[in-house]
């Protein structure tokens, strides 16, 4: 019986997968020990245990792979996120909620978002979070007066959702870029009284 060409792409498939996130884990480590423009690939095939050969096969420089992870933790942050069209019971007690959750994954991982989100970071980090908010923030995910969500057409340009990802990601860099003086739970008082007043300002359909 022959194999399918499927199934012969799935051990490799598993393979460059689980060296990816062990190379993901091994940066994400040594960014919590020192600033991401003085990690090597040296470094970082150490701590990984991998040959340099092997990181090169995945990654051209340290600043892709940091790309790479960054990108994953986005996904992840954003998929555990509930949307406003999810949320019951008190809207607002739900999107403070949904911030104190986005602040503190942020802060889980500060050393790396402050150095591909600042002055001298990714361009295409700050614009895949930008349109990975805008999605998560949709118009078409905020709660009608019967509690169901409205469905927008497909690559539908929605400003109001444009708008409030771009508020939420500069509010996100400012807050790593000094540090995080406040806390999440801080930042998420800070921040829902805004969402909600952009939110409000918009007739909700029926």
């Amino acid at each position: 019986m022959t194999t399918s060409g499927v199934n012969k792409r799935q051990p490799a498939d598993r393979r460059v997968r689980r060296t990816q996130a062990t190379l993901h884990n091994a940066l994400i480590e040594l960014v919590g020990e020192q600033d991401l423009p003085q990690i090597t690939v040296a470094d970082v095939t150490e701590r990984a245990d991998i040959n340099r050969s092997t990181f090169y096969a995945h990654y051209r420089d340290v600043h892709e792979l940091a790309e790479a992870a960054c990108t994953a933790m986005i996904d992840d942050l954003i998929a555990s996120l509930p949307n406003a069209g999810s949320l019951s019971g008190d809207l607002e007690q739900g999107i403070t909620e949904a911030m104190r959750q986005f602040f503190a994954r942020l802060a889980e991982h500060a050393n790396l978002y402050r150095s591909l989100l600042g002055p001298q970071g990714s361009a295409r980090i700050v614009d895949y979070i930008r349109r990975r908010v805008t999605a998560g923030t949709h118009a078409s995910t905020r709660p009608t007066k019967s509690g169901t969500s409205v469905d927008a057409p497909e690559n539908n340009h929605d400003v109001l959702a444009a708008f409030t990802a771009g508020a939420l990601l500069g509010a996100a860099i400012d807050w790593l870029q000094h540090d995080r003086p406040r806390t999440p739970a801080e930042m998420a008082a800070l921040v829902c009284p805004l969402l909600l007043a952009i939110y409000n300002s918009q007739p909700i359909p029926t």
